[in-house]
């Protein structure tokens, strides 16, 4: 009985653990960073008097209290998608609301920003983490040379090891990360020990008495103060590996009074020696311990760089799944772990991304001025598609919602409206990042509209076809399978095939895959089959979109709806489509252009949907658009 009682316990504590290896990595090294910069953003003329630093910090903490615990980890955790969680599942619940047509547009070009967003997040995170750290061998004079290509080879290792996995070395980021806040807490518990008046700066008087005493100047400080929340969107995000209790208990009992008691000793110090801001973090540790924390610093921020690569590799396969992205390869990298992948062609992207960062900005306090307004971006987007669940899904009243969100709403606005300012300063290149993101994926999005309206247009009733099947006499052993993208009308490959062959085969099915706006689809309701008649079946294979399609898979499960299919006797027909432009396209020229790169560029149907080689007819036509 009692070895019954410790099993959720246990279970939970291992959650736990695992939470704080992948989901707390980048808000849990924030104190490399967030309490220099923002010191130094509410002092005048780089002098950081008495009042900046209970200011600044009043304002940290008071951000960690509302933006984390209250607004995350109290509210939109409540929002979750068949117990996932992210800008797209918090999208998609939202999209299920009863609200105009217009307001569902809203909700899917909100959908998009925020991935986009992501993008650029995901290419500054891994830059300032590890440079940071590794800024702590410049104490000395003779590392200082060697700060940039450390960090660059650090990355670049760090990238290279994503096509092997981190199966085996991920299960020791979980006791790493427990260290690491362990030592935040001593650390800052005994700073605080020897400057004890810093504790006053709990009262929020100290934050808002900045805003009295000089607006502007607490104003700007907003954002660098939002460094120290950078990462509150992956407790959401990542809900769905770990359970929301794993990730709440972990935050408020681990991760949440470590980074508190960092902040305060960080106050602290500067209180007694306000000379030690350039190596502020650096400062709290004694000088025979200095180098190994360098050490467990930078395997600290490998880590939160890798949980956010392992963030856009898993944010890349919803968008391709939901029609967002084109079609590319996606690798399963643990025998285990069903959420571990691998993309090549998205680290190829954000490898060269994050390398030029650190060549361009080659200091952590360089890229501070950039890094924020992406986190800000996807801040307001989440506050406001939860207030549309908060109203429509949980039905709370709209006077309750408009209050709290809308006063929620007014500090994420805040906060973006601070690091707007930054945009000068190197602000612009998440902005860009993401920008180029949207358009590509908008693009995307808007020219497979067109490219389907089009095959639509040209395409065969399938009720039509079916009437008229009786004069294919001529019929050859074995199972067709035709992918389409509808199931009312004529693959165009099965209308090649005829026009090419002059003959069916025995049995033919006309599939199409379909990504439901839900995470995961039950394997009871994988399959939908129709029978046709005269040998024919619509066959619709229904996916969440956390998951990579099967197609061979999934068909062995129509054997429990009357359709075996063998595999050496099946033969999948696929349409190659060549896409030239018409002469009056949907879209504009450069959207097409745009367009037809894309789609030249997807990977091939065959092997994103994992169909055998052998068994493999592909058909061409040109496709105007």
């Amino acid at each position: 009985m009692k070895q019954d009682c410790r099993a959720p316990f246990r279970r939970t504590f291992l959650l736990m653990l695992g939470a704080l290896g992948v989901v707390f990595g980048d808000i849990g090294t924030s104190p490399l960073y967030a309490m220099r910069e923002s010191a130094l953003a509410a002092s005048r003329h780089g002098a950081v008097s008495a009042s900046a630093v209970y200011g600044s910090l009043s304002l940290i903490f008071w951000a960690l209290v509302i933006v984390v615990t209250v607004k995350y980890v109290g509210i939109i955790m409540r929002a979750d998608n068949n117990g996932e969680g992210g800008v797209m599942a918090l999208a998609a619940l939202a999209h299920r609301a009863p609200v105009s047509r217009r307001a569902k547009t809203a909700i899917g070009v909100a959908a998009l920003l925020g991935l986009a967003l992501f993008y650029g997040d995901g290419m500054l995170t891994p830059a300032i983490s590890v440079l940071s750290a590794v800024e702590g061998l410049g104490v000395s004079d003779s590392f200082k040379p060697w700060i940039v290509p450390i960090t660059l080879v650090i990355l670049v290792g760090l990238f290279l090891m994503q096509r092997h996995g981190t199966d085996r070395i991920g299960k020791l980021f979980g006791p790493i990360m427990a260290l690491w806040f362990l030592v935040l807490a001593v650390l800052g518990a005994m700073a605080i020990a020897r400057t004890p008046q810093i504790l006053w700066a709990v009262n929020p008087a100290h934050g808002l008495g900045l805003f009295v005493r000089e607006p502007w100047t607490a104003f700007v400080s907003l954002g660098s103060v939002v460094l120290a929340v950078t990462g509150c969107e992956a407790l959401y995000a990542d809900m769905g590996h770990f359970g929301s209790r794993a990730i709440r208990w972990a935050w408020l009992y681990i991760a949440f009074p470590a980074l508190t008691l960092n902040y305060f000793g960080q106050g602290a110090l500067l209180l007694a020696h306000p000379q030690s801001v350039p190596f502020l973090f650096y400062a709290l540790v004694p000088d025979w311990l200095h180098f190994p924390m360098v050490v467990l610093a930078t395997i600290a921020t490998i880590i939160a760089s890798q949980a956010v690569i392992s963030g856009v590799f898993s944010i890349t396969r919803q968008a391709v799944q939901l029609g967002q992205l084109p079609r590319m390869a996606i690798r399963h990298t643990s025998a285990q772990e069903v959420g571990q992948i691998y993309v090549p062609r998205i680290n190829a992207m954000l490898a060269v991304g994050v390398v030029l960062i650190v060549l361009i900005f080659k200091s952590s306090d360089a890229l501070a001025a950039a890094y924020g307004i992406a986190v800000t971006g996807v801040m307001v987007i989440s506050t406001a598609l939860v207030g549309v669940v908060a109203i429509h899904r949980w039905g709370w009243p709209r006077p309750l919602v408009y209050g709290l969100f809308g006063l929620l709403g007014v500090i994420d606005l805040a906060f973006l409206s601070s690091n707007a300012l930054k945009i000068t300063q190197g602000g612009w290149l998440p902005l860009a990042v993401a920008g180029a993101v949207f358009v590509v994926m908008d693009t995307w999005r808007l020219g497979r509209r067109a490219h389907l309206d089009k095959v639509r247009d040209d395409s065969l009733a399938l009720d039509l076809f079916l009437s008229r099947a009786d004069k294919y006499n001529q019929r050859i052993a074995g199972t067709a399978v035709f992918l389409s993208p509808r199931l009312d009308v004529v693959p165009g490959a099965l209308l090649h095939s005829l026009k090419h062959y002059h003959v069916l085969h025995e049995r033919v099915v006309i599939c199409q895959v379909a990504v439901a706006d839900t995470p995961t689809v039950p394997v009871s309701k994988r399959v939908s089959l129709d029978k046709l008649g005269k040998g024919f079946f619509s066959m619709r294979l229904n996916y969440g979109f956390f998951e990579t399609p099967d197609i061979p898979a999934a068909l062995e499960l129509a054997r429990s709806q009357g359709l075996a299919l063998e595999p050496d006797a099946t033969t999948y027909f696929l349409g190659r489509e060549t896409l030239v432009a018409g002469h009056a396209p949907s879209l504009s020229r450069w959207r097409v252009a745009l367009y037809m790169w894309l789609a030249s560029n997807a990977q091939a149907p065959a092997r994103y949907y994992n169909l055998v080689p052998g068994r493999v007819v592909e058909l061409g036509t040109q496709v105007s658009i």
